[in-house]
């Protein structure tokens, strides 16, 4: 009888997806995992402490989207099996559930089916000359050794720092998983700032959180270069390497001149190295007070976050393809010309369309959630512009008012999360989808601009 209520239950389930757009699926699976860790941490065995519901669901949010932004302490709230389903929904964030799952059914059928390619290809924004299958199987590999090698150096880098047993393996694991997939989530209730001159661990962060948020792209038409596959790297990874390397050296150099709180300190360069990196990257780690940055640095890495790093990769933000895109677009209507290129390159309209569409949604809800949360928040507009930010680029730096959010502000901050993780523009589709209509024709007319 069981079985049978199973298999009716799974079958339903089935129809109803493939009856779905790919963006409605993301969006759907995405919400089916954030409920399902709200209902596991908000049972009592998982607590240290007693948790309300809106915390637990604002955790779960948090973890899924990869964001890092709590309204109580992980290590405080949750025992190790708390913490163990934390880690678990930022790994399956950071990688995406859909990769996951087409990596299954292609271990073991050796094929991937046109359902899952359409969501994939809707899930992974990817250049014609990368395969659907190649790009999975370096996702996951890729994955596995960078968070493994990271575990190993964060657990010498916590033996050395005093930490033993199985508390060094535990937060070795935790932390490293975290860093690769841009979470932010810590076991230290002040992030890493009792870590700021500790270059190992500096190191260690950077270089996972790098790795992970510089895409998959990247990685994949890295190996297709070196096994032979390819004799020239794409224009989208040289797009993703110039404007991360630009932007991150540009942040470094603002912070070590600019911020006094780094200002006659032994490793003045190495934290505002990583208070740049920790933005454009979305990782959400920091190892000075962030509250406490002066105001033109809190606007700046406050425009890191809203540009993130790179698509198709573990971090947040608007990334750096669709701010190259809109730069394209602005050069090439000042100097006259009829197509738009970058780089003596010709950039598709289909790209630049949505590119185009990405920017003025991510700005529009980036102003609205400001705009709604100035009425519901006794903070300043640039804390609250902050936070609005690193919740919508799911990066998870904070000037310390999370956990002081009022209800209403907590739930604004859950829907800036989840939208920031599933990408405006899936998030859009999914929530205007309609059944296709008989087209009216449409009649040309003039627009002054």
């Amino acid at each position: 009888m069981k079985n049978n209520l199973f298999g009716k239950i799974s079958l339903w389930y089935k129809k109803f997806q493939v009856s779905k757009s790919p963006q409605m699926n993301l969006v759907w699976g995405f919400f089916l995992y954030t409920v399902f860790g709200f209902i596991l941490l908000s049972l009592p065995i998982f607590h240290k402490t007693n948790v309300g519901l809106l915390d637990n669901l604002f955790i779960s949010t948090s973890a899924i989207s990869t964001t890092g932004l709590v309204t109580v302490s992980v290590f405080d709230s949750y025992n190790f099996f708390g913490q163990f389903i934390v880690m678990v929904l930022f790994q399956i964030g950071g990688i995406g559930y859909m990769t996951l799952t087409t990596y299954y059914l292609l271990f073991t059928t050796k094929r991937i089916t046109h359902w899952h390619h359409k969501i994939m290809g809707t899930a992974f924004t990817l250049p014609k000359t990368i395969q659907i299958k190649d790009f999975i199987k370096s996702v996951i590999l890729f994955t596995v050794v960078m968070e493994t090698l990271g575990a190993i150096a964060f657990y010498i880098a916590f033996s050395s720092s005093g930490f033993s047993g199985g508390k060094a393996v535990w937060f070795s694991i935790f932390h490293s998983v975290s860093a690769f997939c841009t979470a932010g989530f810590g076991l230290f209730n002040n992030s890493f700032e009792g870590y700021s001159d500790n270059i190992l661990i500096n190191i260690i962060i950077s270089v996972l959180a790098i790795a992970g948020s510089l895409g998959f792209i990247v990685i994949t038409d890295l190996w297709y270069r070196i096994s032979g596959k390819s004799k020239n790297l794409s224009f989208t990874t040289k797009i993703i390497t110039y404007g991360f390397v630009i932007l991150l050296s540009t942040g470094t150099l603002l912070i070590y001149f600019l911020e006094p709180s780094v200002q006659n300190t032994e490793s003045s360069l190495i934290i505002s190295f990583f208070q740049a990196m920790t933005a454009m990257t979305t990782v959400g780690f920091n190892t000075i007070p962030t509250g406490g940055l002066a105001l033109p640095i809190l606007l700046f890495v406050t425009f890191l976050m809203y540009i993130g790093a790179s698509p198709s990769g573990t971090a947040g933000g608007m990334k750096i393809t669709t701010l190259t895109a809109m730069i394209a677009v602005l050069k090439s209507r000042l100097f006259g010309q009829k197509k738009v290129t970058f780089l003596n390159r010709i950039i598709p309209f289909e790209r630049l369309y949505v590119a185009t569409s990405t920017f003025i949604l991510y700005t529009s809800i980036i102003f609205l959630f400001t705009f709604l949360m100035t009425f519901t928040e006794d903070f300043g507009l640039q804390r609250i512009l902050f936070e609005v930010a690193s919740a919508l680029g799911t990066v998870g730096l904070s000037t310390g008012i999370t956990g002081d959010l009022s209800s209403a502000g907590k739930v604004f901050t859950i829907i800036l999360m989840f939208v920031g993780r599933v990408g405006v523009l899936t998030f859009g589709f999914a929530l205007l989808e309609r059944k296709a209509k008989p087209k009216l024709e449409n009649v040309e007319d003039d627009l002054a601009v």
